[in-house]
């Protein structure tokens, strides 16, 4: 047991020697900063307005405009985007969405609204920190997320609100690069949201994507439906679809909470790769995870689907049926009986107010306000 521990340090102490090791050796490439005080980036320009004396700190976006954060010839890697708004309501986060454009493209990778960017899913902001995001006072919006580009690299806001924004701050750290390494991947997002859900159809978090890459994580925001009475939401399973699965998914979860590393219902936390900065505020979810350490990869292509389905105990369920709410009873758990029934194989469908109906914990489809970010690399610079 003693030898284990040891070379478990030193399987510790290597990884952080080779983490430091990459901080204190030389590096190809030129920092760039782009803000307000240098829209451009280049090398010897900034703080040139007000005679350096924090002449133009930020800038407004009129309602129904836009405004350029990045717009940048060459290859480089975006390391770090640090943000605040003046407003920061949950409206106004979903009516500014932020949009990046790699190589010239016409077609955004990125087209998704602000706070739901930056994991804060359709909420108020609160204060969290993960491997790529955080807000450390509820005030502000970081990624860390790595984003090369090849030729070219544009980053827009954009103001979609009938209000305008008084005060947006930001910069965007990067590195040029002298060359373009043809491993590397686009960033790319996806945000869907539906509202309601359809009755026992998944919800589509990432759509069929082609090409060859990583799923890097998903953010997500729930505000659970009130027809069906504060009852658990998140008995859903992930489905990821990959290189040319069609009818059934290469890889599947066992729930919601399954899924982002806890279990047995959902309390708010905030970790390294998985956490859930808001647990039910208002009937609000807020909750991601990152594949970091389990990379999902694909050749071919990639889908990921969430299940729509909640879980009570039957009389709660039964209520719910008899008050007409849009449910269809999916399977029943006697945990106490080592019984369960799989009700969609039933040769004969029960109704909930059946007599013969088992009385015990039931899962069943519903609908809820659910959104979504799929954050993932593709091999090109257009979805």
């Amino acid at each position: 047991m003693k030898k284990i521990i040891i070379c478990m340090a030193l399987a510790v102490i290597a990884a952080n020697s080779a983490i430091a090791q990459e901080v204190y050796m030389k590096q190809e490439g030129q920092t760039a900063w782009t803000s307000f005080e240098n829209l451009s980036g280049a090398k010897g320009v900034a703080a040139q307005e007000n005679k350096g004396a924090k002449g133009h700190a930020f800038d407004r976006i009129a309602a129904g405009d836009s405004c350029i954060l990045l717009d940048m010839k060459g290859s480089g890697i975006i390391n770090r985007i640090w943000m605040t708004v003046s407003d920061r309501k949950p409206e106004m986060l979903r009516a500014l969405k932020i949009k990046m454009y790699w190589d010239d493209a016409s077609i955004p990778a990125v087209s998704v609204p602000l706070g739901d960017f930056f994991c804060n899913g359709g909420a108020t902001m609160t204060v969290f920190e993960n491997c790529y995001f955080s807000n450390p006072e509820g005030r502000s919006m970081n990624s860390s997320i790595p984003m090369p580009f090849c030729t070219a690299a544009r980053v827009v806001l954009v103001n979609e609100s009938d209000s305008n924004l008084v005060h947006l701050f930001y910069d965007i750290n990067l590195i040029r690069l002298k060359q373009w390494n043809p491993d590397m991947m686009y960033f790319h997002c996806y945000w869907n949201r539906e509202n309601p859900t359809i009755l026992g159809k998944d919800y589509t978090v990432l759509p069929e994507t082609k090409g060859a890459g990583r799923f890097l994580g998903v953010s997500f925001g729930v505000i659970d439906n009130p027809v069906y009475r504060g009852s658990w939401w998140g008995e859903g399973e992930v489905k990821f679809y990959l290189d040319g699965d069609k009818d059934y998914p290469s890889l599947c979860g066992t729930g919601v909470e399954d899924y982002l590393g806890t279990a047995w219902g959902l309390g708010a936390y905030s970790h390294r790769y998985q956490g859930c900065p808001i647990a039910g505020k208002d009937r609000l979810w807020s909750f991601y995870r990152f594949h970091v350490p389990d990379p999902i990869l694909f050749s071919e292509s990639c889908r990921m689907t969430l299940q729509q389905i909640g879980g009570a105990p039957y009389e709660r369920v039964l209520a719910l049926y008899k008050a007409n709410v849009p449910l269809i009873p999916v399977t029943v758990d006697h945990s106490d009986e080592w019984r369960f029934h799989k009700l969609l194989e039933a040769e004969k469908p029960l109704a909930l107010d059946d007599p013969d109906f088992p009385k015990a914990w039931v899962n069943f489809y519903r609908q809820d306000d659910v959104s979504s970010v799929a954050y993932y690399y593709l091999d090109r610079p257009v979805r």
